[in-house]
């Protein structure tokens, strides 16, 4: 029944609205930050590494992710200078625009919880709860936004194609 009146009521939609702006406006700004001040994401992973996540008897409680850090992350720093600042900015632009919406917060919610796993918490799990609000809300979050048109537009456009391979098959 929640879930329903997060999809479909306009009250909602409008409740959506605020919560995806004010995500919007953290990730878009992290995002430009980084993107303008030189951002390097070595030191991070490399305080990641040395102070990973432990549980109360001292071992690590994500390994495996420590891991991922030293052994691909760090080497590959580069990648993750310009992946990181640009998926931030784009996540921020696709939530205060409404335009793929449920896109733009499923990789909102990949990057908490990849600073999650890393050790980093913050604002991460109240952003990791409204995020999970506004994926589960699906269209009804970018209602007011540019959802509206673009969503239609991607179905239609789906359709049409499917339509002309059946056509051709």
């Amino acid at each position: 029944m929640a879930v329903n009146w997060l999809r479909e009521n306009k009250v909602a939609a409008v409740i959506l609205t605020v919560l995806r702006l004010y995500l919007g406006y953290s990730w878009i700004t992290a995002g430009f930050h980084k993107l303008t001040g030189g951002f390097d994401a070595s030191g991070y992973l490399k305080g990641a590494i040395a102070n990973p996540v432990k549980g109360p008897d001292g071992s690590l409680v994500y390994g495996w992710y420590v891991s991922f850090l030293k052994h691909f992350a760090l080497p590959n720093v580069d990648i993750f200078n310009t992946i990181v600042p640009l998926g931030e900015f784009l996540v921020g632009l696709g939530l205060i625009l409404g335009c793929l919406t449920t896109a733009a917060m499923f990789f909102g919610l990949v990057m908490n919880f990849a600073f999650f796993l890393a050790g980093t918490v913050s604002h991460i799990p109240t952003d990791l709860f409204i995020g999970a609000i506004i994926l589960f809300a699906g269209y009804n979050a970018g209602h007011f936004g540019l959802d509206r048109w673009v969503i239609p537009f991607i179905r239609r456009t789906a359709i049409k194609r499917n339509n002309t391979i059946k056509q051709n098959a």
